[in-house]
């Protein structure tokens, strides 16, 4: 196997009309070094010690939230699936006719987002779409499809979209997700969140399986969470 073939592995550049995109696995180990581009290399290190460490942070919050134990989801291995994914918006002379990424929800318990000043990240509020506001050197924090399923609903996945980029300048986003570690273990609603009058509303599924069927699917909202519900 060469250098090239190599580099694949760790990391896929996608180029498009609406957006180029730049896929870098984080975790559970992050690649060596020298196959990540050299022109970010060493912020993509800095970036997942400081994504791996909120992340610990926010489902710890996320747990208590919900009557948990701080490390259950960590225990549950979702830490250490990791993949950074960037966008690059490219100025669209007609943004009226096209969207930059369409609606969807993400599929992992947790997104992290650091998007810059240019906006067109919404999210859906009822039958509304509603603009994310950026705020300089604030993040967005997105719970995702299997949270939902874990919690039993108490959490709601967000489903959000991308407008085209009407500025004249690109606009650039960055997007830490996580997913489980372990794809061959069985997930569905924590049994602590179960009882006679709160009774499961999805059902158990391997990772791999929810993983699958997510990538075989076209972005269009909460399907793949209305696929698992009882």
């Amino acid at each position: 196997m060469n250098s090239r073939q190599r580099s694949r592995r760790v990391f896929t550049v996608e180029s498009g009309l609406k957006a180029d995109t730049l896929q870098i696995k984080l975790g559970p180990t992050l690649a060596e070094l020298d196959e990540i581009p050299e022109i970010c290399r060493n912020e993509v290190a800095e970036w997942n010690e400081h994504v791996k460490r909120l992340g610990e942070l926010l489902f710890g919050l996320l747990c208590e939230g919900l009557g948990l134990a701080t490390e259950r989801l960590k225990e549950m291995s979702f830490l250490e699936g990791r993949m950074m994914v960037g966008h690059y918006y490219p100025y669209c002379p007609q943004p009226d006719l096209t969207v930059g990424i369409t609606s969807h929800t993400d599929p992992g318990p947790l997104t992290i987002l650091l998007q810059d000043d240019k906006g067109g990240l919404q999210i859906k509020h009822g039958e509304d779409w509603v603009p994310v506001k950026t705020v300089p050197g604030a993040l967005v924090i997105n719970i995702g499809d299997v949270l939902q399923i874990l919690s039993n609903d108490e959490y709601k996945s967000v489903e959000h979209r991308v407008l085209a980029n009407s500025s004249e300048k690109p606009r650039v986003s960055i997007a830490a997700f996580f997913s489980a570690g372990e794809r061959d273990k069985l997930y569905g609603p924590f049994p602590e969140l179960i009882s006679p009058q709160k009774p499961p509303r999805f059902r158990e599924f391997t990772y791999t399986d929810y993983i699958t069927r997510f990538f075989t699917k076209q972005l269009d909202g909460k399907t793949l969470v209305n696929y698992y519900r009882v």
